[in-house]
């Protein structure tokens, strides 16, 4: 008698194709807002003002950092594309991570990224307040925080098409600009032109003590900044939710990150080294200004640190766009106070984006506070969050890709890669990117020190929310 073959046994995934934390959004981001905002998405601070501060400390040799770590944000982009493409929610990758490692994963990693946009968008306002001193030395750091803050409040809850728009303006500005520094910084290089008594060369990378001035170690520490300076570019992976055709956006888009990572970060770096001794940079100044208004130029310093006063407002704003969403997909599933799940008229969900705002107050108090050493506390606790979330999408990347083996989900349509290898190069790297934070004394000592105290109050808040959950019948 003939064995009956068992029947194909087809995996349902219906319940995967939606979001509950989706509903209410409209698909309203444009192909050319998309582009453009993963374009500019992760020019920042980081680089506009951050970059100052690390070439005095590391030399020329920053540029090897810079590349490093621009390596790994690729690879991350990759890993994100490869999940956003197989299911486009405004969830993003805390949505990946409740599907492939559970609701406590999925809590942790939506509330650790509430702690690299809360104060990553507290360095942002920071460091308006260093651009705004530019013009108005005396008016006091945390009035200039407190407007910049009432402006991306403001441009946030009118709704999406708002922001679209706005951040792709600035986006749009953040490239001409750097473009035209790339172009009349390569140029005086080219034509060996003096900037004060210093001249333009490529002497100046060896001039000065070397390429590597201060020895291997500060190149090394600095990695964490320079990881700072790439957050933010997972945000394409929120924003897929509300674009109009994410199935031809996202690719584009990720594949755009390479041109980025080399042209914008690494060669920029590499001019400004290449412009000035890497000891005429400071912290307290962002190194395109100082270039420009060495040119002697009338007005020209002025135009440059207006363009980074608006890369810092653009950062944040993209910043509360982004938590606010993170923040109503918590609330949806009960792991964030219900207010955050409120949407306005507009579709904009307003009650994450007010809690945001209200987070950021912390950085007009701080900059009341330390207005001097605002930026790099908040740049040190958002570095935290940041090798958090980009970990969470590496490791969901594994998960998704060892289901498709499974033939439990759809193989990845816009393949990683390398992988799996690449994503546990990924969460190595991050990993002693961790370590060697503690090594940045003090504020990466006590950040770290810190650590396990953010850990027990994850640990407390996910107690308190599962309790509700259960009351609420969930």
């Amino acid at each position: 008698m003939d064995q009956l073959e068992p029947p194909l046994v087809v995996p349902d995934l219906s319940f995967k194709v939606a979001d509950p934390s989706d509903e209410g959004y409209t698909r309203s981001l444009s192909r050319r807002q998309m582009q453009m905002l993963a374009m500019g998405g992760a020019i920042g601070v980081g680089l506009f003002l951050g970059a100052g501060g690390r070439l005095h400390s590391s030399g020329p040799a920053l540029m090897l950092a810079y590349a490093a770590a621009g390596i790994i944000a690729f690879l991350l982009m990759r890993a994100l594309g490869e999940l956003v493409m197989y299911r486009p929610t405004s969830g993003s990758f805390v949505s990946y991570a409740r599907e492939f490692f559970g609701p406590r994963t999925a809590y942790v990693s939506g509330w650790m990224y509430m702690l690299n946009w809360g104060m990553t968008g507290i360095a942002e306002l920071s460091a308006v307040a260093v651009y705004v001193a530019y013009w108005w030395p005396a008016l006091p750091h945390w009035v200039a925080a407190l407007v910049a803050l009432a402006i991306v409040a403001s441009i946030n809850l009118v709704s999406v098409r708002v922001f679209g728009e706005f951040e792709f303006w600035a986006s749009v500005l953040k490239v001409t600009a750097l473009c035209v520094f790339l172009a009349v910084g390569l140029g005086l290089v080219l034509t060996g032109t003096h900037l004060g008594k210093d001249r333009a060369g490529p002497a100046q990378l060896f001039d000065h003590g070397g390429f590597i001035p201060q020895g291997v170690w500060p190149v090394v520490l600095v990695l964490n900044g320079v990881i700072f300076a790439y957050s933010a570019i997972e945000i394409i992976g929120i924003a897929a939710g509300e674009s109009d055709d994410p199935q031809r956006v996202i690719p584009r888009a990720i594949k755009a990150i390479v041109l980025r990572i080399s042209i914008f970060y690494v060669g920029s770096v590499l001019l400004l080294a290449m412009l000035l001794p890497y000891t005429a940079f400071s912290s307290t100044e962002s190194p395109f200004v100082t270039v420009f208004a060495r040119l002697g130029v009338p007005g020209i310093g002025g135009v440059m640190n207006f363009v980074v006063l608006t890369a810092a407002m653009s950062s944040c704003n993209s910043g509360l766009y982004s938590i606010g969403r993170i923040m109503r997909t918590l609330a949806m599933e009960g792991d964030a106070p219900s207010f955050a799940a409120r949407m306005s008229k507009q579709n904009v969900p307003y009650g994450g984006i007010l809690m945001t705002a209200a987070f950021y107050l912390l950085g007009v108090l701080l900059n009341f506070a330390f207005p001097g050493q605002a930026f790099e506390i908040a740049l040190n606790m958002a570095s935290v969050g940041i090798l958090w979330t980009w970990g969470t999408i590496f490791a969901c990347q594994l998960r998704f890709r060892a289901a498709a083996k499974r033939g439990e989900v759809p193989e990845p349509t816009f393949r990683m890669p390398g992988s799996p290898y690449t994503s546990w190069i990924g969460l190595i790297f991050l990993a002693l990117v961790f370590v060697l934070i503690g090594f940045d004394h003090p504020v990466g000592t006590w950040t770290v020190a810190l650590t396990p105290v953010v850990g027990v109050l994850l640990w407390v808040g996910w107690l308190v929310a599962r309790r509700r959950s259960a009351s609420l019948g969930g």
